[in-house]
Formats: structure tokens, C-alpha cells, sequence
């Protein structure tokens, strides 16, 4: 086997790579000669020491990756940033007290006089505990200034100014010809920033070093950062490339720095935070914060990496009291893909939340009949054409920021109650905006007296495709609004004391979408199969065609929730069309979620046991939906449809 083969079978998983992609554009194969000096048993030659290390065991199928990546760090301090190798130690006891360890730090870079400590580096699985507070006991008995835990999702840089605790973290460490102030100082630009990076552990670091003792909302403040930074990078290019997010040595420069481009952001996009809202972090915690955020590039990032970093950010009782749940991505996929939106139509999610949909098929239009057009078009498209409504703060804040992340400057997405479009009066500036915009999208009738009427209500709308997972807990008993829903009354036209909200969303939807309209809605599956629902199967038969129906994993949409869901696709029949007797429906049931019995995501693998990435360099989902996707566009062909025609 040769040195990549050896390679590949140590970091079996991506999650494994312990940081590789840090060492740049050489490939860890080119830098380290791998050999079998013994059958079955693979050695590395130590840079630092004259000794062959065992790295691989093919027979017990162990692996040392700590040690290809400590020999990668060294190479590193040589090539990269000039350290002499007789200034660089490896395996250096460390003295705490009385305790020695004969086998602390993994490697330790010293001063010109060869004894005093400058830099001390870890090296640590992924998920390996305790790493900071490892690494800050390190700093504090050798006496050194700088830390550096790389972890293989994220390398974090500690500065201790000695003799005080750690203090800061800083963008890189210094090169032997550069002090600390002159890292602190060092230009920034556009082309310097991290385009593949791990968001969630980003912020996790930031809570273990200062969020979690901060006495903040930690979503609130990272997105003002997010905001922040954002607006500096969208006017970089003004700045010959120049970035302003970014730490100063003085803490509270780097506060005033920040709250300004934060002011900024704010009057770029209006309704997103209050007008006189500040920044909470103290200058110290927000140093910490933009010390690691402002190495990664977020203007037009991979908006799966935000996305994630959302989700893991947003409290647990939004994603679970109210019964809202972030829709597995791929489950998004499968339902874009068999709509087909195009360029031409407009899109809304009434129950945007995070703005899972609206992204994806933003995308798709863009991959699709926009691929071969300028990037200006695909922004008018995306500014135009796609349209969201939620009413949570936080949900509404991240659609607006991935939407904001793929470069819409513009964005429709409304904090409004979808159910209740009385409650869109009002002289508020987010409802007047809203009241405005969706406008343009209301179903124009042929007779005055309904278009006036629509005009006051905003109960009729030409949306071309929806596509929505409405929230299922709760229970409507408003009365006013429940007689505004026929799904509310019996068959004698009764009202009934109360409806699932669901239920309404369902009416709610075709309602938003034009005649000859598609949608496809994630519903609890007993709507479809429980016989107290019939009435409601009945409606959508005389409403809508049904194209598919298909049923998703109990796992789906775990760890939130273990309910069974399906999701539906339906064509509102044309003004002049009648309902048809029988036809064919497409019917299907994922039987690969994705997703363990934990909601852990289950990755594809092959042969050798590697996790595979798909084309995008995503780890690949192990689930079904696709085979389902594709034998459903087999089926739409088949049948004539027009958006598959």
C-alpha cells in the first residue's frame, strides 16, 4: 500500500481528518513517506527525533493519526512560519507542581534562548474532551503566551499575556520574524478567509470560552456578529479587499470596531433588530468572539454550514414546544426536486422557519435553468421570486441570513402569522413592508367586488410553488379565524370548537397557490389514513389533484420528534377544470431515513469503511429519497405532467 492508501485507512471518517486540510495546498501524502517495516505494520519517520514511529497496524486495524498530524504540525513550523527544528520540541513533560508528566505536550516551540516556551500545540481527536481547558493548563506551568488546540475540525490559537489568565485567542501564530502585536495588526483581506470550516464547532469553542459565563443570549449576540461581519464583507471590495471585522490588540477597539459595522448592517437591513439594539458582550468576551469568526468566510458561504450552525444555536424550545422542527435537508431535496420550480415562478414556504425550502429551491433554480446565467441574474431571481412567512423571531432571522449568505440583498421573508391574515394590519413598518410586497402576488378576480375584497384580506394569492412543514402542535380556537377555514366547519357547516393547526395550513396553502399551482406539505401521516380525517381527503380531492404521497421514516425527524409524517404533493385543478375520477397517484415509503434511532445522521460508506462525500464534498446521508425523487419524475413523465414534460 502506498502512503495515501495508509492515509485514507487512519481517517477512516471526515470527522476524523484532524484538521489535514490545515497544512495547505500540499497533500499530507507529499510531505510524509509512509513504509512497511513490518508485515502488516506501517512506520513514519519522525522529523524531530531518529526514530520510526508506528502508524498503522493492518492486522488489528488501529491507526495513530495524532502522530501523522504532529508530524504535519512540525513540517508546518518549519515550511510555514521558518521555526529552526532545534527550536521545536516534542513530547515536552510538563511540571504542574508536584506532578510531572514525562508525556504532555505534543509539541512546543521555544524563544532564541531555546528553554523559555513561546508556543505549545495539542493534538486532539474530534471528539476529545476538555481540550481548551488542557491546553490552558499547558499555557499556565510552562509560561507561554500562546496556545494552539487543533482538534481536526478546528484549530483555536489561546494568548496569554503572561503573567495574566488567558485573555484572547488570536487569527494565526506568529512567524519567527513576527511579534504578537504584529499578528494583531497584520492586513486582512477577502482572499485570506477560511471558506471550509465547521460552524457549529466554532461556536461550541466560543461557548466553552466565553458565551457560556457571558450572561447573554447567545444567539442574539452571534447573530449581530453574523450581521456584522456580513456587512463588512459584502463591502470589502470597496476597500481593496480589506476587512474591518477584526480583532484590535485593545479589546475596546475592537467593541467600537464591531458595534459600528453592526449599525451599519442594521440600516443595510432594516427589521431585523431594533434600532437602538447594542452588542451585550463585554469587549473582552467579543475579542474571544471575533477571534475565531473572523478567520471563515460567510458572504456567499456553503449554506448547508450555516444552516447546521442555526440549528444548533436556536433554543430547544423553539424547535420543540411549538412544534417546530428544522426539516432534515435531505428530506427538503427530494420535495424541490420533484416540483421542479423553474425560473419563471414564484415560490413561498408559509411556515418558513429557518428558510430550509426557500434556500434549496433558490438553488435548484439556479442549478438548473439558471446554471449558465451571470450571478447578477441568479441574485434578481432569488430577490424576486422566493418568498417566506414565519412567525418567530429567530426562525425568521436565519432564513433572512441564508438568504442574505447566498447573496439576496433583498429579501421576502415576513414575520406574520400565516393563518391569520388580519392580524397583517397595522401601521408597523414590518407589516406595511409585507402588506406592500405580497401585494403583487394576489390572485386578481375577474368580478371587482372579489378583487377589492382579496385586496383587503390577502386570502387568495398566484404563488406558483409551495412548499412548506407546518408546525403540528397546537390547537386553533379562535373563532373569528376558525370561520374563516371551510376544513373548521362539519359537514352541516357547522363550526367546531377547535382545529389542529395543521389542518389549516392545509386550506391555507392552496389557497396561496394560483390555479394549476403544485405544493408539496409535511403532514402527521394519520391525516391521510385516520377515518375521523376522511372529510378532509374528500376536500382536497375536489380542490386538487393529488400527485404523491410519501411516507417518511419514523426517524426523520428526530431527536425532536418520533412522529410518523408523510409528505403530500398536490396540483390545484385550473379554474375550468373538474375534479377526475379515478388516476393515478404516486405512492412510496422511505425505508432509509438518514437517521439513527437518536436522530444521529447515518453517513454512506464504502468498502473500506470511509464515509463518502457527494459531489458538493458534503458527507453523503444514507437515505432513500433520491431512488424515490427519481422514480417519481419516471412517473410525473409518464403521466404527462407539465412541470416534467
Amino acid at each position: 500500500m502506498n502512503t495515501k492508501q495508509i492515509l485514507d485507512k487512519i481517517f477512516k471518517s471526515p470527522d476524523q481528518t484532524y484538521g489535514l486540510e490545515e497544512f495547505g495546498p500540499l497533500h499530507p501524502e507529499d510531505i510524509l513517506e509512509i513504509f512497511e517495516k513490518e508485515k502488516g505494520k506501517y512506520y513514519l519517520k519522525c522529523f524531530k527525533r531518529n526514530r520510526d514511529l508506528l502508524v498503522w497496524n493492518e492486522d488489528k486495524q488501529t491507526g495513530e493519526p495524532e502522530e501523522i498530524v504532529r508530524q504535519l504540525w512540525i513540517q508546518k513550523l518549519i515550511k510555514d512560519y521558518h521555526y529552526p527544528l532545534d527550536r521545536i520540541g516534542v513530547e515536552v513533560s510538563v511540571d504542574f507542581g508536584r506532578e510531572v508528566h514525562e508525556k504532555a505536550a505534543d509539541i512546543v516551540v521555544y524563544q532564541e534562548d531555546k528553554e523559555t516556551c513561546l508556543i505549545v500545540l495539542e493534538m486532539k481527536s474530534p471528539d476529545a474532551k476538555d481540550g481548551l481547558e488542557q491546553i490552558k493548563s499547558y499555557l499556565n506551568a510552562k509560561g507561554s503566551p500562546i496556545g494552539v488546540l487543533s482538534d481536526g475540525k478546528a484549530t483555536v490559537i489561546l494568548y496569554r499575556p503572561y503573567p495574566h489568565q488567558f485573555e484572547n485567542t488570536l487569527r494565526d501564530i506568529p512567524r519567527i520574524d513576527q511579534t504578537i502585536q504584529d499578528v494583531f495588526e497584520s492586513r486582512l483581506v477577502l482572499a485570506d478567509l477560511e471558506t471550509n470550516f465547521d460552524l457549529v464547532k466554532i461556536i461550541k469553542i466560543l461557548e466553552e470560552l466565553v458565551l457560556a459565563g457571558a450572561g447573554v443570549d447567545s444567539f442574539n449576540e452571534i447573530f449581530k456578529l453574523i450581521y456584522a461581519k456580513l456587512y463588512d464583507e459584502k463591502y470589502a471590495r470597496d476597500r481593496d479587499n480589506e476587512l474591518l471585522f477584526r480583532q484590535s490588540s485593545d479589546t475596546r477597539i475592537t467593541y467600537d470596531n464591531i458595534q459600528r459595522l453592526f449599525n451599519d448592517a442594521k440600516r443595510e437591513w432594516p427589521g431585523m433588530f431594533l434600532e437602538g439594539e447594542n452588542i451585550q458582550l463585554a469587549p473582552g468576551h467579543l475579542s474571544v468572539c471575533v477571534g475565531e469568526l473572523e478567520k471563515i468566510k460567510l458572504y456567499d458561504a456553503n449554506l448547508e454550514i450555516i444552516d447546521q450552525a442555526f440549528e444548533y444555536l436556536l433554543p430547544e424550545v423553539a424547535k420543540g414546544t411549538k412544534g417546530q422542527y428544522f426539516t432534515p435537508r435531505h428530506v427538503i431535496d427530494m420535495a424541490v426536486k420533484m416540483l421542479n420550480p423553474k425560473e419563471t415562478e414564484y415560490i413561498i414556504d408559509p411556515a418558513s422557519g429557518s428558510g430550509g425550502f426557500l434556500t434549496h429551491a433558490m438553488q435548484w433554480v439556479w442549478d438548473h435553468d439558471l446554471a449558465e446565467k451571470s450571478r447578477e441574474t441568479k441574485i434578481n431571481y432569488a430577490s424576486t421570486h422566493i418568498y417566506g412567512i414565519d412567525f418567530d423571531d429567530k426562525p425568521i432571522k436565519i432564513s433572512r441570513a441564508l438568504m442574505l449568505i447566498a447573496g439576496d440583498g433583498k429579501s421576502h421573508v415576513f414575520k406574520l402569522n400565516s393563518l391569520n391574515p388580519a392580524e397583517w394590519q397595522g401601521d408597523e413598518s414590518e407589516k406595511e413592508r409585507a402588506r406592500s410586497e405580497l401585494r403583487d402576488r394576489l390572485h386578481k378576480f375577474s368580478n371587482y367586488t372579489e378583487d377589492e375584497e382579496n385586496k383587503r384580506h390577502f386570502k387568495y394569492f398566484d404563488f406558483d410553488v409551495l412548499l412548506t412543514n407546518p408546525p403540528f402542535a397546537g390547537e386553533i380556537k379562535d373563532r373569528a379565524l376558525l370561520n374563516e377555514y371551510f376544513l373548521a366547519k362539519n359537514d352541516k357547516g357547522k363550526l367546531r370548537n377547535k382545529m389542529e393547526r395543521h389542518i389549516l395550513f392545509v386550506e391555507r396553502a392552496l389557497n396561496l397557490i394560483k390555479p394549476g399551482g403544485r405544493l408539496a406539505i409535511v403532514l402527521p401521516q394519520g391525516v391521510l389514513n385516520n377515518t375521523n380525517m376522511e372529510y378532509i381527503r374528500d376536500w382536497l380531492f375536489d380542490k386538487a389533484r393529488i400527485l404523491a404521497v410519501v411516507g417518511l421514516n419514523v426517524n426523520t425527524f428526530k431527536p425532536h420528534t418520533g412522529t410518523k409524517t408523510s409528505v403530500l404533493f398536490l396540483q390545484k385543478w385550473q379554474e375550468d377544470e373538474k375534479p377526475l375520477g379515478n388516476y393515478p397517484i404516486f405512492l412510496a415509503v422511505s425505508k432509509r431515513s438518514g437517521k439513527n434511532n437518536s436522530g444521529d445522521y447515518i453517513y454512506k460508506k464504502d468498502a473500506d469503511g470511509v464515509v463518502i462525500r457527494d459531489a458538493k464534498g458534503h458527507k453523503a446521508v444514507d437515505h432513500d429519497l433520491d431512488q424515490i425523487a427519481e422514480q417519481f419524475i419516471e412517473f410525473g413523465k409518464k403521466e404527462g405532467f407539465s412541470f416534467w414534460g
